[in-house]
């Protein structure tokens, strides 16, 4: 029986990152993947390949507004082809970049099934044979998938998840979404810019429900400009197939029965963590609704036994957060100290057009967790560099206690939002405070240096609105 120190079970963001942590902090480390790749959901059928769509859509964009920039274009198409493509040739490259930082720290790799035990133990299923493994650790990093409605059978053709909607040979004339979270929005605006015509149900009163509560109406004005139309407290009733595509049948805000058809349909409701048969029931951890309890530094109450990612209670469901929860969880297996995982400081990033970048808490939590309370806005419509980028939608929206400037959120929606997110993300983590972050240098002409008329309007010292 192989002996290591610790033995993790999936190879998406989080299990590949612990992985490679642990064995530079000289841990014996093996990593079990069900699937014949490494990197797990987030690679190959989540955040990258969406986001060279992403990409191409904004690329696409641009060509669209070539006279407003100075150029004649025409008769640009679209080979839908080579975008594939080209997402392929990314994803597979990646994948390869895994296995190769895997050989350089002698992390090792075994294809299987893998399943707890019992204490210090895992298993390994594949072609009917069964190995086992003995560790000191185990890192349960298995991950999640798409949750459907009841009563709506994905088929993969016409009623799709996130897995199937990157696998279609061609543009979809138009596009129902069910659920306007990340996952929903970000394929609207891949499609809309694409020439669909889209339609976005979402049974809460607001988009991006998560956010603050004013980024929503933000992102909302901006996708009804493209022409993407939006049912909030949408309930879905049913979708059936037809001869063209599907019809989904749902009640309004106001009570009323509506039917739309569309070529396709996007299940985007959620995602539910992936943790049937994986052994858990031997152990004393804590599972509620599948998902894991864990504390901060991830441990379960099952000793030696650690969860991260998407199948952890009460954690966001996005790939940096694994990733952290995956080097706290290791950094304690090999005795360093490590910071504990705050959900404050975890950074929310949707590739939208425009996109949306958050990090801390939104203006009501933080009125509801007893903070006095004083905000500031900075509209990038005042940004030098988003008028050069021909991009003025949306601001950026810092949220403050009132006495002591301390930093407890930063909310924005508009160009570059998931990159210059980064900066607030650092104050927090910093415990900054307004005074701090108005002694920063911004850099000039950057999207960036809105940041620094943003934490100056919480006490009304904007230089340039």
């Amino acid at each position: 029986m192989a002996k290591y120190d610790v033995v993790v079970i999936g190879s998406g963001p989080g299990g590949y990152v612990a992985a490679i942590r642990a064995a530079q902090w000289g841990l014996k480390v093996a990593v079990v993947e069900k699937d014949p790749f490494l990197g797990g959901t987030c690679l190959h059928v989540g955040c990258i390949p969406t986001k060279v769509f992403l990409h191409h859509a904004d690329i696409y964009d641009h060509f669209k507004r070539a006279e407003e920039f100075g150029f004649e274009v025409k008769d640009v198409k679209v080979n839908w082809g080579s975008i594939l493509a080209r997402k392929d040739r990314i994803v597979k490259k990646h994948a390869g970049g895994i296995g190769a930082l895997f050989k350089k720290n002698k992390v090792e790799s075994i294809t299987g099934w893998g399943k707890i035990a019992g204490p210090g133990r895992v298993s390994v299923e594949k072609d009917g044979k069964t190995t086992e493994l003995e560790t000191a650790n185990i890192l349960l990093a298995t991950g999640s998938e798409a949750r459907s409605l009841p009563g709506i059978e994905i088929d993969g053709k016409t009623i799709l998840t996130n897995r199937e909607i990157l696998l279609m040979p061609g543009i979809p004339k138009s596009l129902i979404v069910v659920g306007a979270g990340a996952v929903g929005v970000e394929f609207a605006s891949i499609f809309r810019t694409f020439g669909s015509e889209v339609t976005i149900l979402e049974a809460l009163p607001r988009i991006v429900p998560l956010e603050d509560e004013e980024i929503s109406p933000e992102l909302e004005k901006a996708f009804k400009k493209k022409g993407i139309r939006i049912e909030t407290e949408a309930r879905v009733e049913s979708v059936k197939k037809d001869a063209k595509g599907a019809i989904v049948t749902f009640k309004d805000k106001a009570g009323k029965s509506q039917t739309i058809s569309a070529e396709k349909v996007l299940i985007a409701v959620g995602r539910r963590p992936l943790t049937e048969n994986v052994g858990l029931e031997k152990t004393k951890a804590k599972v509620e609704r599948g998902f894991v309890h864990a504390n901060e530094y991830l441990e379960t109450a099952e000793p030696h036994l650690y969860a991260i990612g998407d199948i952890v209670a009460g954690l966001p469901q996005l790939a940096h957060a694994a990733s952290m929860e995956g080097i706290i969880a290791v950094g304690r297996m090999a005795g360093k100290d490590v910071q504990p995982f705050d959900r404050k400081r975890c950074p929310n990033a949707t590739y939208c057009e425009p996109q949306v970048g958050s990090v801390g808490l939104t203006e009501k939590q933080a009125r509801e967790a007893g903070y006095k309370v004083k905000t500031g806005k900075f509209p990038f419509l005042a940004n030098s560099k988003a008028t050069i980028l021909g991009q003025h939608e949306g601001f950026i929206k810092v949220v403050a206690e009132e006495k002591y400037g301390e930093i407890l959120g930063v909310h924005a929606v508009g160009p570059l939002a998931t990159e210059i997110i980064a900066e607030p993300t650092t104050a927090l983590g910093l415990e900054a405070t307004l005074d701090d972050m108005a002694a920063t240098i911004h850099a000039h002409p950057t999207v960036w240096e809105a940041m620094g008329d943003a934490f100056n309007s919480v006490r009304g010292l904007a230089i340039n609105f």
